[in-house]
């Protein structure tokens, strides 16, 4: 840690936060001439977003044209004018201008994207046949400045661990290595271990952050804007409460000991507007034996059911459509996912990270036995219903049609299943895995118009604030339209912000 005196310092922009959002915009402002300061909580880079898959939903762009995909900021348009709740049209417009040209812009800075197909999550007027998100290119450690490499938060199987990040960077990692290594060639400045405590403020402009180092309180100062950018409060069990965010600190998807919202709470303190109803970007957890969530996706087999052995949804739903109907009533939280050996003992799904099953069925979090009675007596449920569910599920496998929840008719339902429908689940041994709610994150908070600048509750501007990602107020609000929405909206409202603060 550098010395107290080292801290206090100005800047043209201070960026709070080191995820998509916040290293797009500090590379943009940085680019632009503006000298950009990165200010990070913790002593690595990227946040959930270097944990992710890297998938980005940025309509229209010359990447899917590239792809000779349907795509097109009009297609965009309609499908968000299908699937979104009330939402503030001038966010969404904003929102489709800007992500071609973002993409074009990132690209002319070295930063290559590639199409990724991977399935929308509503079938709505619109929807392009395997998706429209796109993704960076995967790169070398080798190939990007040291200090950056050393600076990039690992994946979370590894992070959790406490190993290191592999030499190919994909997904996640690619993304916060590219943007965070154009940012230091082009000459930004990074703070790491450096809490912000509070909002700095010149008169009624806000002027700077504040910050807490073992020294002693410091202040970054920005010349021209303050970016917050750090993602939400899903790991402040107070603020969840607070708000209505279901789940559990113990179970999002956020690296450990971050996004406990001081930049969200310094912003209101000081006057800002914000809106909760978002609420948060959900999916199933697969509970690990030390008590946390592994985010799940992509069920090829098996069946979810609450604490009365009842499956309750189609379990082939895109992740925060499946966590939502979790979500809406108390037995189902924690749920069992009932699946069979055809895998080998294998959990028949994506889960990040999986966890070793033989640690899973010594802790508890994964049971084993003969048959589905004796599956249900080991986790408490009622046998009874518990047989007659399977009995049930495997009937509609044989039939080929989930008559109760329609599993297996839509595109993303067949996307991990190489487009088959339901399999049944009738080979013993059985098992049973327990699932709870997780999170991607949080999705309220600070109120924003379309220049990324922040509001009071009158509609007012705060001089000189900005907010982007999971610290400001979702333009999708309470839904998820698809693959890399998270990322998509961050990096464009923070590029927005930047801008405005170039004028």
């Amino acid at each position: 840690m550098a010395e107290a005196q080292e801290y206090d310092r100005e800047f043209d922009v201070v960026v709070v936060g080191s995820g998509g959002g916040a290293l797009t915009g500090a590379l943009l402002a940085q680019r632009a001439g503006l000298s950009t300061v990165v200010v990070e909580k913790t002593g690595l880079l990227g946040g959930t977003s270097a944990y992710s898959g890297g998938a980005c939903w940025l309509p229209g762009s010359q990447v899917q044209q590239r792809a000779g995909i349907g795509d097109s900021t009009e297609g965009a348009r309609t499908y968000l004018a299908a699937v979104l709740e009330d939402p503030d049209q001038e966010l969404v417009e904003a929102f489709l201008a800007r992500s071609p040209e973002l993409v074009a812009e990132l690209e002319e800075a070295g930063i290559p994207f590639e199409w990724l197909p991977f399935s929308e999550y509503y079938d709505a007027p619109g929807r392009v046949a395997m998706g429209r998100s796109i993704q960076p290119a995967n790169i070398k450690r080798g190939d990007v400045a040291p200090e950056v490499a050393e600076l990039v938060r690992p994946p979370v199987e590894r992070d959790r661990l406490g190993e290191g990040g592999r030499n190919t960077l994909s997904g996640g990692q690619a993304l916060i290595a590219r943007l965070l290594d154009g940012f230091v060639r082009a000459g930004g400045a990074v703070l790491t271990e450096l809490p912000v405590t509070g909002l700095v403020l010149d008169g009624e402009r806000v002027a700077g952050v504040a910050a807490m180092t073992p020294e002693g309180p410091v202040q970054v100062r920005a010349r021209r804007g303050v970016i917050v950018a750090a993602g939400g409060f899903e790991g402040n069990a107070e603020a969840r409460a607070a708000h209505g965010v279901p789940g559990d600190v113990a179970w999002t998807m956020a690296p450990r000991g971050t996004n406990t919202g001081e930049p969200i709470a310094a912003a209101v303190a000081i006057g800002a507007a914000a809106d909760y109803r978002g609420v948060g970007w959900f999916c199933p957890g697969l509970e690990q034996p030390d008590g946390g969530g592994s985010f799940t996706l992509g069920f090829r087999s098996g069946l979810m059911v609450d604490q009365r052995g009842q499956r309750y949804g189609n379990e082939s739903l895109p992740y925060d459509r499946f966590g939502r109907i979790m979500a809406e009533a108390p037995e189902r939280i924690p749920s069992w996912f009932v699946f069979d050996s055809r895998e080998g003992g294998r959990l028949p799904a994506i889960a990040m990270p999986e966890g070793d099953p033989a640690e899973h069925l010594a802790a508890g979090t994964w049971v084993r036995a003969d048959t589905v009675a004796g599956l249900a007596e080991r986790i408490g449920v009622p046998a009874d219903a518990l047989v007659a569910t399977v009995e049930r599920f495997n009937r509609f496998c044989a039939g080929g049609a989930d008559e109760d929840f329609g599993r297996g008719v839509d595109e993303y339902d067949t996307f991990f299943t190489g487009g088959a429908g339901p399999t049944p689940c009738d080979q013993a041994p059985f098992y049973a895995a327990r699932f709870v709610l997780s999170d991607l994150g949080t999705k309220g908070g600070l109120v924003t118009d379309a220049a990324g600048r922040v509001l009071r509750p009158d509609g007012s501007a705060i001089r000189g604030l900005y907010a982007a990602g999971n610290s400001a107020a979702s333009v999708f609000g309470p839904r998820y339209p698809g693959p890399g929405a998270p990322l998509g909206s961050a990096m464009v409202f923070a590029s927005l912000a930047v801008r405005a603060i170039v004028g």
